[in-house]
């Protein structure tokens, strides 16, 4: 069932046609539906792929960080410097691509800061820029949405990993950070600036492929 909270035309600034268009999107193209658990995809081999996507909201922090299958997607993306796009919550997501994402997340939620930075070394996209949902965003959602209080401060919990996190000054404004393969987006309203830097990518590397032929 769908949470109201997601499904509504405010996560389109209000736009009940742009919101329309997105379910019939979802429900009229065949790819939305046909679901596939990570692991059938790493099986089945990411060499085909040209990008990886990963979109918000709780799944990344709860799930995602911590998932095996999708830290083996996101080495091989980085190994490969294909583009790797995250948004809003989303670029938690990383951490899974450390070899100890679980006792990282752990460490986290126990708010011991020094031994989530001990699990964290060696991580890939330490150094990199990146930015993600911001503690006062948070803040906002927890109150007037969820209800409900985030696990631990996603902006530090990236520092904590050696990411260099900013975050823009004024809340929900678009804010997007690009540093080499990477791509991430603050909160939902960076979509659209998200997707045309994706896009921006992928025309790069297929040109760089084209000229290598």
């Amino acid at each position: 069932m769908d949470s109201p909270a997601s499904d509504s035309p405010v996560h389109f600034g209000g736009d009940k046609a742009a919101y329309s268009r997105a379910k019939e999107f979802w429900a009229e193209y065949s790819a939305m539906n046909q679901v596939r658990v990570l692991k059938s995809v790493v099986d089945a081999g990411l060499d085909e792929y040209a990008a990886v996507f990963v979109p918000g909201g709780q799944a990344p922090v709860i799930d995602l960080m911590q998932d095996q299958q999708m830290g083996e997607v996101l080495r091989h993306f980085h190994n490969q410097a294909k583009p790797t796009a995250l948004l809003c919550h989303g670029p938690i997501a990383l951490v899974s691509a450390l070899p100890h994402a679980r006792e990282f997340r752990a460490a986290l939620i126990a708010g011991d800061e020094p031994k989530a930075k001990e699990w964290a070394k060696g991580w890939q996209y330490a150094g990199y820029n990146m930015t993600i949902f911001s503690a006062s965003e948070e803040k906002w959602v927890e109150n007037e949405i969820l209800h409900g209080k985030m696990y631990f401060n996603m902006p530090q919990a990236l520092n904590a990993a050696g990411g260099n996190v900013t975050t823009g000054k004024v809340d929900f404004e678009p804010n997007v950070v690009l540093d080499r393969e990477l791509i991430t987006g603050q909160n939902p309203r960076s979509d659209h600036l998200v997707g045309a830097k994706l896009v921006e990518a992928l025309d790069r590397a297929i040109k760089k492929a084209n000229q290598a032929a």
